[in-house]
């Protein structure tokens, strides 16, 4: 199918873009990496009235680590940070894990962390590990630009913080310490389907051994990614062991809350969020050196 008729905008910096956001209001959408909204667009189910795109604005083309948090721009691609040279550091392993599974390798080339954010899709990867690595996205308004907590920003099914007239410009992610590693465990049909469940983990020990900070998310798991604060509390503070390790997993299985479909039944997707969080701990731990 062909997309319903639209104006194309191409904006070289972010200014620029975001003036256009400004003029045209609720009838514009952002292009990135457009590997969400072209089909969208083609299947009729968007039809923005302006297209503004901004893979030529080179401001947003960030991919960084400055100290202890990685800034990753609007134009940055998947597969940029599945590249990068810094993504071997084990502070950085779930990131790593995700941008290795994310759709399959000819879409990475083209799609972006940020426009995954903002398309918001219950069974996507990047917000589960954002929620789980306690991320913030920068988004641009009218009174200037602002950070998100992830928790803000995911609101529902498609829908994000992200306002009329707004952009987000990039999101961050945070590390304490190289004591930190995490994981992220993905059950898909095949290479490039929307996962079955997926979990995301990062942990960070504190110089006993015990766990000083947790974050557990699933995709698939709802109508967007969703935190298990249950597990996450019963972590802090104690020292990993096996029966721990179960008790966030029967947790996560509890918070999940799946619709059946082609890939499962609600009771099948529920157990495997709770396989899917113990591998995932068992992972970021032993990559801490830590068995359990």
């Amino acid at each position: 199918m062909i997309p319903a008729a639209f104006t194309y905008l191409r904006a070289h910096t972010s200014d620029e873009a975001f003036a256009h956001l400004q003029q045209y209001g609720a009838e514009a959408r952002v292009l990135a990496g457009g590997q969400s909204l072209i089909p969208a667009m083609r299947f009729r189910l968007a039809r923005p009235a302006v297209l503004v795109d901004i893979n030529a604005s080179s401001d947003l083309n960030v991919l960084r680590v400055n100290g202890n948090a990685l800034a990753v721009g609007a134009i940055a691609r998947d597969s940029d940070i599945e590249r990068a040279p810094w993504i071997t550091d084990r502070r950085w392993s779930l990131i790593r894990d995700v941008s290795r599974v994310v759709a399959d390798p000819v879409v990475r080339q083209m799609g972006t962390v940020v426009g995954s954010l903002c398309h918001n899709d219950p069974a996507g990867d990047w917000t589960a590990a954002s929620l789980a690595a306690r991320a913030e996205v920068t988004v641009r308004g009218k009174d200037g630009a602002r950070d998100v907590k992830i928790d803000d920003f995911l609101v529902d099914s498609f829908t994000t913080a992200v306002g009329e007239g707004e952009m987000a410009l990039g999101v961050h992610f945070p590390v304490a310490d190289d004591r930190t590693a995490g994981a992220y465990q993905k059950v898909e049909r095949k290479v490039g389907d929307f996962a079955t469940a997926a979990a995301a983990v990062q942990l960070s020990l504190n110089a006993d051994g015990t766990i000083r900070e947790a974050g557990v998310a699933l995709s698939a798991a709802g109508p967007c990614a969703v935190r298990v604060d249950e597990a996450e509390q019963m972590l802090r503070g104690q020292r990993p062991s096996a029966e721990l390790i179960r008790a966030a997993g029967d947790a996560a299985s509890r918070r999940s809350a799946p619709q059946a479909d082609l890939r499962g039944s609600v009771e099948y997707k529920k157990n495997l969020a709770g396989v899917l969080v113990v591998r995932a701990l068992r992972q970021a731990l032993s990559r801490l050196g830590v068995q359990a």
